[in-house]
């Protein structure tokens, strides 16, 4: 075992972050930073290199030097979409990076006003925007955003024609569907959580594969038995990343210390009740899961004919 590897973390940590202060990207890496710096035993230092949806962030851990002191805080859209919305990064969002571990999984909720589309259950909502092709606006919090990949793999797999309305972020998009501007969102359940509590929002069914412990008298999408939505899964994970060349020793160091965080009693139940799911998995397994995500959003982005450059 080389000693670098054997001896890290002899010095702090740097987790790079693609989002702004107080984003939900950092509000996660916020809450497990410190538990994460007692389990390694030095200081986790989160480095703001927001803009460009997290591309500047992402490029500057991948020209990093790979001795496990310069790690990315990355999604599911810095190492998925964006590959395949940005069609010249400087930067391989699979080979340029090591996969150390998955922190949560992020999940959507169909969210509607129901004074702009008066429905109760998912089959409703698709009938009648099947009867209205053209007619219905919906939100999302940008361009390429998870919410508009989330809505737009949710149409194109069951044929609706709905207009996409971009925001600036969560809030401009969720006052928009509460202000009946637009008719519904895919936003995370985190978000919506304090409209539809409310009532002043309805929600359908969410993306992820599982029920939300937050929402869980929701529907999944994917139960629904309509055609088109059987596996739907469109759910957002964070996690962390290391520049290629990391030493595997490292990486499983890492890998035990984030899994070991995320299965603190306290952690798990404050982030799912937020809507959120703890994900565990192998530097191994999470590689495979990082693959696929990006296979997958390329397909959407295709059918969808999505593209950012």
């Amino acid at each position: 075992m080389p000693a670098a590897a054997e001896d890290w973390p002899a010095k702090p940590v740097m987790m790079i972050m693609g989002f702004p202060a107080g984003s939900g990207v950092d509000v996660v890496a916020r809450a497990i930073q410190e538990p994460l710096s007692k389990q390694l035993g030095q200081p986790v230092i989160i480095d703001y290199k927001s803009g460009a949806a997290g591309n500047i962030a992402s490029e500057y851990v991948a020209r990093a030097k790979p001795d496990g002191y310069t790690l990315a805080f990355g999604t599911a859209a810095t190492h998925g979409s964006n590959a395949a919305l940005y069609k010249k990064l400087p930067f391989d969002v699979e080979n340029d990076f090591v996969a150390v571990a998955p922190v949560l999984d992020v999940s959507n909720v169909l969210t509607i006003n129901p004074d702009v589309i008066n429905v109760s259950t998912l089959k409703e909502f698709v009938e009648l925007v099947k009867a209205h092709p053209g007619k219905y606006n919906y939100a999302s919090t940008g361009n390429g955003a998870g919410t508009h990949m989330a809505f737009a793999e949710f149409n194109s797999r069951l044929g609706l024609q709905m207009t996409h309305v971009p925001y600036k972020g969560g809030p401009e998009a969720i006052s928009s569907v509460v202000k009946g501007e637009t008719c519904c969102i895919m936003n995370q359940v985190q978000t919506v959580l304090p409209q539809y509590k409310a009532g002043k929002v309805r929600l359908l069914g969410v993306t992820t594969a599982a029920p939300v412990a937050a929402v869980k008298e929701v529907p999944t999408i994917a139960s629904s038995g309509l055609p088109g939505t059987q596996g739907f899964d469109s759910s957002i994970w964070f996690a962390v990343f290391a520049p290629k060349g990391t030493d595997p020793v490292i990486v499983d160091k890492l890998n035990a210390a984030i899994k070991t965080v995320m299965e603190q009693p306290e952690l798990r139940a404050k982030f799912e009740s937020q809507g959120n799911a703890i994900r565990i998995e192998s530097p191994a397994q999470f590689k495979k899961t990082v693959h696929d995500n990006r296979v997958k959003w390329a397909e959407v982005a295709k059918a969808a004919n999505i593209s950012l450059d």
